[in-house]
């Protein structure tokens, strides 16, 4: 048999016998000998002699349940793929001073999506994190993103604002300025004791809100809508829990997609569920590593796609998130009046009711899922809550009491 693909998966369930085991080692052998790349999925399986042969050495070995997700990981999973490679190894080669060290290329996520542009230093990154034995910068720095016009004291962005900037945790806030009218007067933003940036959103699109700006200093980004409803003890729960998963997303606002078979296309769903795959970066907190990924990784099209319609640039930082980590974003305890707080409110109200953005952002998804090659995002029914949460104890000994009396 000539083997014509740069990778060939062996996914078998798990066989007591002597001699398949035999057969499957040498199966890995001949595939190595013909210049693939073996990939075993099997949970359980143990290969001949694998107290002594490493056999990661020789093949992809990795859980069935990730089937259909391994093609995309290897390097030379597609020709697109091997070109890209080839293209990022010829560059570090010419550019030693800015290459990527052997760890970047060879541990999760691998070296395509460490642009050693962003940094050379491996603590830089979220995913390196815990095999450098290090922990993100316990601040956070808030991103609101503004567009509608400052025209009463009693607006949600203010109230927002100031419940924001009471946490433990907030080293400062970033008003990115998206609306058409000129920027407020400064004596228009409530006093805080934290800085508070303004600064003119670029060309007021919404990718904007994604860029790597410089003022942000802190390893974690915590992006707002300017209509999010939440308490100072709730922004505190979140970013204690992000602290312990810094390469993912960790919010309130909880969305999901699903096969629909019957269009055979991707499809998007708000409704409240036992399970999501997407939190919306309107209350969400993520490494501030993922904006300069977003603006430096993602081709212009998908970008400008986004700009064009106002839209679907959430749904977009899922996918790159989710195609990073391999893993599902993270929801916390939310308030039950989130949702309709959020349809309430005056600048966002008609999006959500509008029913063409809930088909923009069903093409969003397909569109998506087609440039990279598969469906990124991963399903999870997890939500995590605070410990003691709604336990039978008095509320004095609940560190985050606040959130049950919401």
């Amino acid at each position: 048999q000539s083997y014509n693909n740069a990778a060939l998966i062996i996914r078998i369930r798990s066989c007591p016998t002597f001699f398949f085991s035999v057969s499957l080692c040498l199966c890995v052998c001949v595939l190595s000998q013909a210049a693939c790349v073996p990939v075993m999925l099997s949970n359980g399986w143990e290969l001949l002699f694998s107290e002594i042969i490493d056999w990661n050495t020789a093949a992809v070995i990795g859980d069935e349940r990730l089937l259909l997700q391994i093609p995309t990981t290897a390097y030379f999973s597609s020709v697109e793929k091997i070109v890209l490679t080839t293209l990022e190894i010829i560059q570090d080669r010419v550019l030693e001073h800015s290459s990527r060290s052997s760890l970047m290329w060879n541990s999760h996520p691998g070296g395509l999506f460490a642009l050693p542009q962003y940094s050379g230093y491996l603590g830089d990154f979220p995913f390196y994190y815990a095999t450098l034995g290090i922990k993100p910068y316990p601040k956070f720095t808030a991103v609101i993103h503004a567009v509608s016009p400052l025209v009463s004291q009693s607006q949600p962005i203010l109230k927002l604002l100031a419940a924001v900037a009471k946490s433990q945790y907030c080293a400062q806030i970033i008003v990115l300025w998206n609306c058409d009218k000129p920027l407020p007067a400064k004596h228009r933003w409530p006093a805080t004791s934290v800085p508070v940036i303004v600064i003119e959103g670029e060309n007021k699109v919404m990718s904007s809100r994604f860029l790597p700006y410089e003022t942000i200093v802190t390893d974690a980004v915590l992006s707002l809508d300017e209509d999010t409803v939440l308490t100072t003890t709730e922004v505190d729960f979140a970013f204690t829990v992000w602290q312990s998963f810094p390469e993912r997303i960790v919010g309130y606002p909880a969305r999901s997609h699903f096969w629909d078979s019957n269009k055979e296309r991707w499809g998007y769903t708000s409704k409240w569920t036992n399970d999501y795959s997407m939190v919306l970066t309107g209350a969400a907190i993520y490494h501030r590593y993922y904006h300069y990924l977003y603006t430096n990784y993602l081709p212009t099209s998908l970008k400008n796609m986004v700009d064009q319609l106002a839209n679907c640039e959430d749904i977009l930082m899922n996918f790159l998130v989710s195609a990073v980590t391999k893993l599902p974003p993270i929801k916390v305890t939310q308030k039950k009046q989130y949702k309709e707080t959020m349809m309430g409110q005056s600048s966002r109200a008609s999006r959500w009711a509008d029913p063409d953005h809930f088909a923009q952002r069903q093409t969003c998804m397909n569109k998506f899922a087609s440039w990279f090659g598969a469906m990124p995002l991963v399903h999870s029914q997890m939500r995590l809550d605070p410990v003691l949460f709604k336990d039978q104890v008095s509320i004095l000994r609940k560190k985050y009491r606040d959130i049950e009396r919401l």
